[in-house]
């Protein structure tokens, strides 16, 4: 399964880890292992940059998702339609969201990535219905994913 990782950011992030979910999400949301994904970790200043370029938003945010070939659960695989897009994190957010939810900063990153492949899936939460969903659902691959 190609997932590629690149950290820009001035945090050591656990790739290996996060590598390991991100493959295990993408098999558990039943899309073929051929399918490629992209995840960036970045600093604040280029987060913040991102986020005014594609959401015309201040500041620096958690996770950005970039759809690319909009692949969606169960999808036969076609040659040429195999990429489900880029992640961008920014661990600096992320540590210091996970010190105000009294959880560490790997359990962060976890749910930024897992919250990111949703969203390249066509998850959204702007309706509290989509919000209980995405965040269940995101909460259900985590913890399969800490039992495997």
């Amino acid at each position: 399964m190609p997932i590629l990782f690149e950290n820009e950011s001035d945090l050591a992030c656990p790739e290996g880890e996060l590598r390991a979910l991100a493959a295990h999400a993408i098999k558990y949301m039943k899309l073929d292992e051929r399918v490629e994904l992209s995840i960036l970790a970045v600093n604040e200043d280029e987060m913040e940059r991102l986020h005014i370029e594609w959401m015309d938003e201040e500041g620096p945010t958690d996770v950005l998702s970039f759809p690319i070939d909009e692949l969606r659960s169960g999808e036969a695989f076609v040659e040429g339609r195999s990429t489900l897009g880029d992640i961008v994190i920014c661990p600096n957010v992320a540590q210091r969201q996970a010190e105000r939810a009294g959880h560490g900063f790997d359990v962060e990153l976890q749910i930024l990535l897992v919250h990111g492949i949703l969203h390249l899936m066509g998850f959204d939460h702007a309706e509290p219905a989509e919000e209980a969903e995405m965040f269940a659902l995101q909460g259900e691959i985590i913890e399969h994913w800490k039992a495997s």
